[in-house]
């Protein structure tokens, strides 16, 4: 039986360097790899609720990632899906992981769709949470709009100085407002006053139809890898409705939908989302298979 922790430990922090960039990471527990992919403007932060119970079982890490929380966001950074997934592979190069279980959120989902595509054969399975995907109609507006010059210019100044609103939008990605803790909004607030945050979310916005397109032109490729769906069941920026057609891409394919929850499962509902995963992993990614360095 899986423990609750009532409080998280912070982790301890690692980084590497890769092509310059600097990349902050943690690493606990001990087994095989499960690599946490976080979604748009989250980083390793947005799991610390899961991390503590996944690494009952396995050696967790969780990466921010090029652009994101603390780790380096140059200037001249490529916001492309592939580009980003192509980085993701380098890192866990670097780090010293060959094949392992990852799991995405978001964003982070479409990143590890994209590297399963790219390639397959690194990734034993896909635990995909409410990933970014082409059969999603939400917000395809509000990102269309950060492609107009103008907007995209101003918006991530505009956006440092409107902190008061990241309020609204923690609480916009939660089933239940009511959970969002005062420290849940310093974590995400803390990493966004740094310059290239913002800049580096709108390229992501102005690339995202094509990198969709991509996406799914690509998908066949990942049709081999065993993959797990997991949607909170009021998540209202991903269609629920697109898991259905995403999981028709894989040839194994489970799903869970968390009742309550919002885009953040593993932050509103941390066992009940640590246990199907973990319960995923012990059928198509024994623990007795030791691979992970």
């Amino acid at each position: 039986m899986l423990s609750d922790p009532q409080t998280t430990r912070e982790l301890a922090g690692c980084s590497v360097v890769i092509d310059g960039v600097n990349i902050r990471y943690s690493r606990s527990g001990s087994g095989p790899a499960v690599v946490l992919v976080h979604g748009l403007m989250g980083y390793s932060f947005s799991w610390r609720h899961a991390v503590p119970i996944l690494a009952q079982k396995r050696t967790v890490v969780a990466l921010d990632m090029p652009g994101s929380g603390f780790s380096d966001a140059p200037r001249g950074l490529d916001a492309h899906l592939s580009a980003t997934a192509r980085r993701l592979s380098q890192f866990l190069d670097e780090i010293g992981t060959g094949r392992c279980d990852l799991i995405g959120s978001s964003y982070g989902g479409a990143t590890a769709l994209r590297l399963a595509t790219l390639e397959p054969s690194r990734i034993k399975t896909l635990v995909l949470v409410s990933p970014a995907n082409p059969w999603s109609s939400i917000g395809k507006k509000r990102l269309a709009a950060l492609r107009i010059p103008g907007i995209g210019m101003v918006f991530p100044d505009l956006s440092r100085r409107m902190h008061f609103m990241h309020k609204y939008f923690v609480r916009r990605m939660y089933g239940d407002p009511a959970r969002v803790s005062a420290e849940t909004l310093r974590g995400y607030s803390l990493p966004l006053a740094r310059p290239g945050v913002f800049e580096h979310a709108v390229k992501i916005a102005q690339s995202w139809r094509q990198d969709m397109d991509e996406l799914r032109a690509e998908m066949h490729h990942a049709a081999a890898v065993p993959a797990l769906l997991i949607w909170g069941s009021k998540d209202r920026l991903v269609d629920l409705a697109s898991a259905e057609v995403l999981s028709q891409c894989f040839r194994i394919a489970k799903k869970v939908i968390i009742d309550g929850a919002g885009h953040l499962p593993y932050e509103e509902a941390a066992v009940q989302f640590c246990q199907p995963v973990l319960d995923f992993l012990d059928t198509y990614s024994p623990t007795q298979v030791l691979d992970a360095k």
